[in-house]
């Protein structure tokens, strides 16, 4: 199942679990937000077009975050005119994630996502053991350097007697 909307002077084709990035909208990060301005819905089966917009449809989602983008560098130039103008610009953005599609304008009850308590204890004995691997891992690192550093400064010192002996 997937729509058509229009925000911002364009238009997105969404679908549950969706995660867009549109023009600012005046809403804080964890707000619930709706859009009403639904062009086109497919369920599958059956596509609605609207005449621009389907009247009873719906979009659902949640304000992820509000932020700015990338910064884009506007640099005009002239030459041989000492004209040089150089300007930055990042443009502000809210990110959507879309919950839910309606073509009856009603929403989709929200799924309510429980972690048990025994998961928690069975992740716990894996990072001790991580870490103490982590921890013979290190300690045999060094012992195989100082094994070569042993061995250049007792090639040198072999070569330069053998260098003297030849004069």
């Amino acid at each position: 199942m997937y729509a058509v909307i229009e925000t911002g002077g364009k238009q997105y084709r969404v679908q549950e679990g969706d995660v867009i990035t549109v023009e600012k909208l005046d809403v804080s990060a964890g707000d619930d937000i709706t859009f009403d301005k639904v062009l086109l819905m497919n369920d599958g089966e059956k596509v609605q077009v609207g005449t621009p917009i389907l009247e009873s449809a719906k979009v659902f989602g949640t304000v992820v975050e509000n932020g700015k983008s990338e910064k884009v560098i506007i640099f005009k130039y002239k030459s041989k005119k000492d004209y040089r103008k150089k300007q930055g610009h990042r443009q502000p953005y809210t990110m959507i994630k879309i919950e839910s599609l309606s073509a009856e304008g009603k929403p989709a009850p929200k799924k309510v996502v429980e972690k048990p308590a025994a998961e928690a204890v069975v992740t716990e004995k894996p990072a001790v053991e991580k870490k103490a691997a982590a921890k013979k891992a290190t300690e045999e690192k060094p012992a195989a350097k100082k094994a070569t550093a042993e061995k250049k400064p007792a090639v040198k010192k072999a070569a330069k007697p053998a260098a003297k002996d030849a004069e």
